[in-house]
């Protein structure tokens, strides 16, 4: 019984963790803080009721913003006992068929009436309803379930689950990355426990943690960024535990160049090298005069001000010891990438992709895969015809996608008419060893030339 404790202890929700809340097709990630309130599809509530359940389950808000378990329904709907018609053809919307008004619903509510018995009370106040078919019936109920039922369902945090958030949230900060098509990255890739993965994307940090999620906490990941510091926005959502981000590392790409060419300085891998940067950062993490000045005011002020200096300076001397750290974090990782280990490259940005990938394509050793993702089919177009000029790639392929859902129901299977136009454009190939240099004479072979035939001409 332990054991099976245990194993619950998993799946539960706890306070800190970071989960999805969703309605429908509408999904939203949070972290469960305590008396945080929580707003989501135009209602607020908190998320402390949750704690100590399973995930998957579905809340009921009650009064307060109070998150209670819904209870199990019966599997008879509404419409089951009601009559139904054969056609709508004589069913005319203009908006008289509803005896109760909004006022009258709104009465409903204050009175604590919970969704359920509201829709059931639009049923009976509705003069067309009994007229309708079957499927116009249950299509009425799904909808007003809709509008009216305040329940919310807690999810674990989960590679689909994100993607298809921010695939119908926000689509731009993933670079319209489809959630089909993140799958297909993953797959071409032949990311697993234990792989070695270059990584650039600037989809805020999803491709990033469908990678680690996928490896499960074992191998290394190395994320080539732009800009000032990586973007892993993505990553928090999936709340990975700690032994997950020590195998997270992080390169500047602008310094790519000056590695590849052996310019890069990396004797900041030394610990001890790291004090000749010492004074050049605590000058800059003490530039501002304003700073300066409080400090010195400080100073002359009782012990209590003094503790919060103290504590003001103590945070300074862990930011320094901070920057000091990356610094020699940066030589690190500049060996484990010229080390050429078995790695795979995968790549997803907004930028330009050629530059990208005929740079870090350098660090992988033969016989590893890659794969580019791009929204667009022109930039991976160059890139494929530059890959084909250079060699040292084999079976490159530009694919895209297409994907449309389906409605099952009985009698009622057909394709859903709203559909995703793209879901983006994605070059993949295997590196292979180039041909090496010649050796010197000519080779000369075993076999004797082949000795000319003589043809005997005869008189016709």
């Amino acid at each position: 019984m332990a054991d099976n404790g245990d194993d619950d202890h998993e799946y539960k929700i706890k306070e800190g963790d970071y989960i999805v809340l969703k309605r429908g097709e509408i999904f939203k990630a949070v972290q469960i803080v305590q008396k945080k309130k929580i707003i989501f599809e135009k209602q607020w509530f908190f998320l402390d009721g949750a704690v100590g359940h399973l995930y998957g389950t579905t809340f009921e808000i009650a009064s307060g913003g109070i998150l209670q378990p819904q209870k199990p329904k019966n599997t008879e709907s509404p419409s089951d006992s009601k009559e139904a018609g054969t056609d709508n053809r004589n069913i005319v919307d203009d908006g008289k068929s509803q005896k109760l008004t909004r006022d009258d619903i709104e009465t409903l509510k204050e009175q604590g009436l919970k969704g359920q018995e509201i829709i059931q009370q639009l049923i009976e106040n509705s003069s067309t309803f009994r007229d309708k078919t079957g499927y116009a019936q249950d299509k009425y109920i799904k909808k007003k379930k809709k509008k009216y039922e305040n329940t919310v369902t807690i999810l674990k945090p989960s590679c689909r689950i994100l993607a298809m958030m921010y695939h119908g949230r926000e689509p731009g900060k993933i670079c319209h990355l489809r959630y089909d098509t993140l799958a297909q990255m993953l797959t071409l890739a032949n990311i697993h426990a234990g792989s070695k993965i270059l990584v650039f994307e600037t989809c805020a940090g999803l491709v990033l943690g469908a990678i680690m999620e996928r490896m499960g906490g074992y191998g290394s990941v190395v994320q080539m960024y732009p800009g000032g510091g990586p973007v892993r926005a993505g990553v928090e959502s999936f709340g990975f535990p700690a032994h997950f981000l020590d195998t997270l590392h992080e390169f500047p790409i602008c310094h790519v160049s000056a590695l590849l060419a052996g310019t890069l300085d990396v004797t900041a891998r030394d610990p001890t090298a790291g004090s000749t940067h010492e004074k050049q950062l605590s000058t800059a993490a003490e530039e501002d005069p304003n700073q300066t000045q409080a400090e010195e005011q400080n100073m002359e002020t009782d012990t209590a001000v003094g503790a919060g200096q103290d504590q003001e300076q103590q945070e300074k001397e862990k930011r320094r010891e901070s920057v000091l750290l990356s610094v020699y974090h940066i030589g690190q990782i500049c060996l484990i990438i010229s080390l050429r280990l078995r790695r795979r490259l995968v790549i997803a940005s907004r930028f330009h992709p050629s530059p990208v990938l005929l740079g870090l394509i350098r660090f992988l050793s033969p016989s590893r895969p890659f794969v580019v993702y791009s929204q667009y089919k022109e930039p991976l177009i160059e890139c494929y015809t530059k890959l084909k000029e250079e060699g040292g790639t084999v079976n490159l392929r530009l694919t895209d996608t297409w994907m449309r859902h389906y409605q099952v129901l009985p009698n009622r299977t057909h394709p859903v008419l709203l559909m995703s136009g793209g879901g983006g454009y994605l070059l993949s190939g295997i590196t292979v060893a180039t041909d090496g240099p010649k050796p010197a004479g000519p080779q000369q072979s075993e076999e004797p030339a082949p000795k000319k035939l003589k043809l005997n001409h005869t008189e016709g």
